[in-house]
Order: structure tokens, then C-alpha cells, then sequence
């Protein structure tokens, strides 16, 4: 990137990040002179950014919004971040999966080659709809160089930090064989066969560590499920084999009641203001009880033992409570 273009971008991100800037501080702030900060300002207005210039002493610069959508810069990270998120946009938010890959293709077509292939190389695909709070962030850098190999099909190799191992200690490196990048929960996975192990496995992509260079190329196996989504659904939920499973039907926004259902909870929308809640227990009261949790109408669907429960146990909060 040129001297000019670089300094035009940091320009526009000092722009962006607050209201009024006045020209001496943005001049400090970019190491130029005033008189720089003047053309470079032209020169944002030429390219479409409605910039005012403020008079006085302590004149300065505001980026007002327009009315023709100019044209977007952006620095590497912010690049990245743009096109992962469009990209699982189109599996988390309804109704606007076509204008999310529409204007992925579009942010695509004007990355240069460098950022272009970091872009193609992360291939997400979100399993849960409504992702819970609990967040884990992850290293981007790690990120790409894992999507990078599932793309590549080359062996990937990284030291694992495994949750039975003390803290910060990372078990000896694995080789795997990488399939898909998947988010599932707030979290980051990744779905290869272990090549030490001879079995399909999930990672936690922040447990990982990248090893260069990559192995060999590969040729990818079948997954033993129709496809990644389904994959990962039966596997996690085979891991929490709770004794009672019920669902029921709430009077609320299927992304509220996400919030605080949990990881084992699925969480459908049925309306824009309902939702199909299914949640696991030790004990069918139980159950009934923490349906009972969220404030919301509800009617239990399935099964048969759950109505039962919240007759008994609806029988004993009013014989309590008199």
C-alpha cells in the first residue's frame, strides 16, 4: 500500500472514531503537517466522503454521512472481519441471505489478491442460529492459517492445549487431516480425522496452536453424516446424554430466550415473537421447573411426561403458596 493511500486510511479511520477532530490533533496524530491533512482531506472528498471543514482558530474536520454510499476502505483486519462476518450472516440472521452474499462478492471483487486469498480461505459454516453469550474469542491469525489448510487440504499440524491438561500446558502436536471450520455456541471448531487416533474429532480453535509448514495434501474423506451440520449437532448432543428431553412453545423472541437457554438448549424460531424452546434435565419436574424460569406464555408440545410434571408440580407451588 502506498505512503498517500496508507495515511488516507488512517485518515478516514480517525474520521470514523469520533465526531470532531481538530485539524492541529489530526495532524499530530498522522505526523503530517496541517497542510497535508488539508489535501488529504480533498482528496477523501473527491473519492465521495462528505467531509466538513469547521472555521476558526481551532478550525477542524467532521465526516457527515451521505447520501450515496462512497467507497469503503479498509485495513487488513477490518477487511477480514467484514467478509467472515457477511459470510455467517447468511446462516444466523434470517432474511437477508441474499444481500449478505451479494455484498461479500462485492467486498471480495475489491480486495487486493493478499487479502482476497485470507478471505477465501476462511469457509465458515454456523451450525446454531442463536449462538449463546458465552463468546470465546479467538487468534484471527490462527483462524486463517487453519482455514487455509481446510482449503489447501493439506495435514494440518498444531500443538493442543486439552481441557484434562493443567492450565497452559499444551499437549504434543496432532496431525489431523482438516475438513471444516464450524461455529457452534459462541465457539470456534474444527471438524478433521485424526491421523493418531484413526477417527473423526472436533477442536476447539482457541485450544489450538498452528504448526508450519503444513503436511502433505490429501484427499478429503466422507463424513459419516449427510453433512457437517448434522455431523455436529448429533455429536455434541450425544456428549450430554440427559435422561429427559421436552419442548415447549414460548410467547417470546427466539434471540431473548437464546440469551439464557444455554448450550445444550435449542432454540428455534416459530414467529418473530415465538419460539420452540427444547431443553434437557435429570428429572422431568426438574424440566418443568426450568421451562418455568423464562417469563414467558408457554404450552408444553412433547413429551406427555412433561405435562405431567407441570401438573404436579403446579399442584405443589399452589399448595405451597396457600
Amino acid at each position: 500500500m502506498s505512503e498517500t493511500s496508507a495515511r488516507l486510511l488512517s485518515l478516514l479511520s480517525l474520521l470514523q472514531a469520533r465526531r470532531d477532530w481538530p485539524g492541529a490533533l489530526l495532524a499530530e496524530r498522522l505526523e503530517v503537517s496541517p497542510r497535508t491533512v488539508r489535501r488529504d482531506v480533498d482528496r477523501l472528498r473527491d473519492l465521495g466522503y462528505p467531509v466538513r471543514a469547521s472555521k476558526g482558530p481551532d478550525g477542524g474536520y467532521r465526516l457527515d454521512a451521505g447520501a450515496d454510499l462512497p467507497p469503503l476502505l479498509f485495513d487488513d483486519d477490518q477487511a477480514i472481519a467484514v467478509a467472515v462476518a457477511l459470510q455467517t450472516a447468511t446462516t444466523t440472521v434470517t432474511g437477508i441471505e441474499e444481500g449478505a452474499l451479494r455484498a461479500l462478492a462485492t467486498v471480495r471483487q475489491v480486495m487486493p489478491a493478499r487479502l482476497r486469498q485470507r478471505v477465501d480461505a476462511l469457509q465458515v459454516t454456523t451450525i446454531d442460529r442463536y449462538a449463546d453469550s458465552r463468546r470465546i474469542k479467538v487468534d484471527s491469525n490462527h483462524l486463517i492459517a487453519i482455514g487455509t489448510a481446510v482449503r489447501a487440504r493439506e495435514v494440518l499440524r498444531f500443538d493442543y492445549a486439552s481441557p484434562d491438561a493443567p492450565a497452559g500446558e499444551w499437549v504434543p502436536p496432532r496431525k489431523v487431516e482438516p475438513h471444516h471450520l464450524v461455529t457452534w455456541g459462541g465457539r470456534w471448531y474444527l471438524v478433521g480425522w485424526d491421523l493418531d487416533r484413526n477417527d473423526w474429532r472436533t477442536f476447539r480453535v482457541d485450544r489450538m496452536l498452528p504448526k508450519t509448514p503444513t503436511g502433505p495434501r490429501f484427499t478429503p474423506r466422507e463424513l459419516p453424516a449427510p453433512d457437517v451440520s448434522t455431523y455436529i449437532s448429533t455429536r455434541f448432543q450425544s456428549q450430554n446424554q440427559w435422561p429427559c428431553r421436552g419442548t415447549a412453545i414460548l410467547q417470546a423472541k427466539a434471540a431473548d430466550i437464546a440469551r439464557w437457554a444455554g448450550r445444550d438448549a435449542l432454540v428455534e424460531e416459530v414467529t418473530p415473537t415465538t419460539c420452540r424452546l427444547t431443553l434437557n434435565g435429570w428429572s422431568w419436574t426438574g424440566l418443568a421447573a426450568t421451562f418455568g424460569m423464562f417469563e414467558a406464555a408457554m404450552e408444553f408440545t412433547t413429551p406427555p411426561a412433561l405435562k405431567e410434571a407441570a401438573h404436579q408440580l403446579a399442584a405443589r407451588y399452589t399448595t405451597a403458596a396457600t
